[in-house]
């Protein structure tokens, strides 16, 4: 294992502390592990929380500002936050009128989130709606597409939610926004070398050298098929095409296009990846809005790249627009 660390048990609080620092005028640490926005411009506000393992930067304490989510718990590398955790993070975004939680459909952070909504319904009077981003469609049939996973889709979730939250709409009309966006969102990932997680110093799972692994999870969940390494333009057809048979796109439709690195694929790479997707996206006569290429939601140092569509009606087309800032995104 070659890290820049200075113990693994030291690796999430000291990156943290790192990235509160850095930009102390977006985001604040009240908790070790509690990201929240670091000034309040409107107490009057639904509130949005979201939570899951380190090791996804800028997902999730990334999205934490103006026009996005108040506040994020956080977990061990690849780890569920505890539900104490989680609680602590509904109450410290609550400004009276309700607070959404907004994470990926994983086990252990569906169960916290639960628990802490609970808690915090009985102990504070708060009231909570949850949606779960579902976005990857590698991880379930369409048939059973409520057991898919979160991935990098979950953001646009944060930014749609969170710029409806901004003008005062109701926790009813601010989930209406994230449950639209989240059904309105796919994506798809490909792998090409694994990833090490600091406690265990090696690689969380073999891939040969000249192999990919298409569908592959953001914690190494297997994906649809493992061959050799194909071209950038094989890669991206391939991808874009399985996101289309789900969402249809056609003439006069209007989409938000996100080419994501997982980690380690430079931004030279994802940039020939979009040039094919944005092709093939024209020639079905769509729109494309705020394209996003970049590191958005990773598995750290994992070589790879996900896409992402998120199909637009005039409502969400507005909102995409509207003011949102932190450290990794800015309108």
């Amino acid at each position: 294992m070659k890290k820049i660390l200075n113990t693994s048990e030291s690796y999430v609080d000291e990156a943290l502390a790192g990235l509160c620092a850095a930009h102390s005028h977006i985001y604040h640490q009240p908790q070790p592990r509690l990201i929240t926005r670091a000034k309040k411009t409107n107490t009057n506000k639904v509130g949005i929380v979201t939570g899951g393992g380190s090791g996804h930067l800028p997902v999730f304490t990334g999205y934490v500002g103006e026009g996005l989510l108040d506040a994020a718990a956080v977990g061990d590398v690849f780890a569920s936050p505890s539900a104490e955790l989680m609680a602590d993070t509904i109450r410290a975004a609550d400004n009276g009128q309700g607070v959404l939680l907004l994470y990926g459909n994983y086990g252990g952070d569906v169960m916290n989130f639960d628990m802490a909504s609970e808690t915090v319904d009985f102990e504070n009077d708060i009231r909570c709606t949850t949606v779960l981003a579902t976005d990857d469609i590698a991880s379930a049939a369409v048939h059973e597409a409520e057991k898919r996973r979160g991935v990098a889709g979950m953001i646009y979730g944060f930014k749609l939610a969170g710029a409806k939250a901004e003008e005062g709409a109701s926790l009813e009309e601010v989930t209406r926004i994230a449950t639209s966006t989240m059904a309105n969102t796919r994506t798809i990932g490909c792998a090409l070398t694994s990833c090490v997680l600091p406690a265990v110093g090696h690689p969380t799972f073999d891939i040969g050298d000249n192999e990919m692994e298409m569908g592959m999870g953001i914690h190494g969940e297997p994906g649809i098929w493992r061959a050799a390494l194909r071209s950038a333009d094989d890669i991206a057809g391939e991808m874009f095409e399985r996101l289309q048979d789900e969402l249809q796109l056609k003439k006069g439709d209007v989409v938000s296009v996100l080419v994501n690195s997982l980690g380690a694929t430079p931004l030279e790479e994802l940039y020939i990846l979009y040039q094919k997707i944005e092709q093939l996206i024209h020639a079905k006569g769509t729109r494309i809005v705020q394209p996003l290429v970049g590191r958005y939601a990773t598995s750290m140092e994992m070589t790879g790249a996900s896409l992402t569509l998120c199909k637009l009606d005039d409502e969400l087309e507005r909102l995409m627009n509207a003011p949102a800032h932190c450290a990794f995104w800015r309108v």
